[in-house]
């Protein structure tokens, strides 16, 4: 009789055993957090939360023991846990993500980060807020949870993302108050916003072929591709936000890395204002903020 593969999990197999054969193999496969990305797998495939794991160690998998075979193969072959799991979790809250859609990343966390502060600065009522690019809609509706009176709309031009972010809005209660519109950037629209924030693709088309498998193979090319050097987003949309942003208001952009000074460049052809730049929990910097009450860094 043959020898089972050691993920080729059966009923029988207990939560503790399974989870710690699943954490050797990602390790051995060179996945960078095995113990992270098989916990939260093995929730997932059996349906159960982390209390249930610590809980009932010596449970059976049962049903879920060939969902957690094929969700330790998928993660072996450098699919992201988020796509395997299909969702999430930015700021507050679980975003559904699906194919076609970017994966939200922590890092984008900062861009959210910087606008709450600037808010908490300079308060106001009823703002209105623009996100374009939105993608799952994870930053849109962080700012429309994190502030209650806001309303805003979310742009994008993947059909599939304007789906995902319709359904993350509804999911969240946030439909009333956040519009969805398909369209190239800003062409369609008109109006003022008091916020206006932005992750646009920014990676060099030549260097995406160099990205981990979870990004390069996984992530839409759509919203990784800036272009030859990275900028071509950034050109479309800096020029266009003069007329969109309401007095007073402020514009939020994320940056990849070493694009700061271009990126700059490009708002001071535009704005006469000054810029601040805030940096990620890894020290790069990530976001800059124009207008309103923004400080020029030092």
């Amino acid at each position: 009789m043959a020898r089972a593969h050691p993920l080729d999990f059966g009923p029988a197999h207990k939560r503790g055993t399974a989870l710690g054969a699943l954490v050797r193999a990602l390790r051995e496969g060179g996945i960078g957090s095995p113990e992270i990305d098989g916990r939260v797998l093995l929730c997932s495939a059996l349906g159960i939360d982390h209390a249930g794991l610590v809980r009932d160690p010596d449970c059976p998998l049962g049903p879920g023991a060939g969902r957690l075979s094929s969700f330790a193969a998928r993660r072996l072959r450098r699919e992201p846990v988020s796509r395997i799991i299909g969702h999430r979790e930015f700021w507050q809250a679980r975003f559904k993500i699906a194919r076609g859609v970017l994966d939200p990343r922590p890092e984008t966390e900062t861009l959210v980060e910087a606008v709450l502060a600037y808010t908490a600065r300079f308060p106001r009522k009823n703002l209105r807020i623009l996100d374009l690019g939105t993608g799952s809609g994870a930053i849109l509706c962080s700012l429309l949870q994190s502030l209650p009176g806001s309303s805003g709309a979310g742009v994008d031009i993947s059909f599939t993302a304007c789906a995902i972010a319709r359904d993350n809005l509804a999911a969240l209660g946030l439909a009333s108050r956040g519009l969805i519109v398909c369209g190239n950037w800003a062409n369609a629209l008109g109006g003022c916003y008091d916020i206006i924030v932005s992750n646009p693709p920014y990676v060099a088309s030549g260097a995406i072929a160099w990205l981990e498998p979870e990004v390069r193979d996984h992530d839409p090319r759509l919203a990784l591709d800036g272009g030859e050097d990275g900028l071509a987003a950034y050109r479309e949309i800096i020029p266009v936000l003069p007329g969109l942003l309401a007095p007073g208001g402020v514009i939020a952009l994320e940056l990849g890395a070493g694009q700061h000074r271009s990126v700059v460049s490009l708002v001071r052809e535009k704005f006469d204002t000054p810029v601040d730049v805030r940096l990620d929990l890894h020290g790069h910097r990530r976001v800059i903020l124009i207008g309103g009450g923004a400080v020029q860094p030092a």
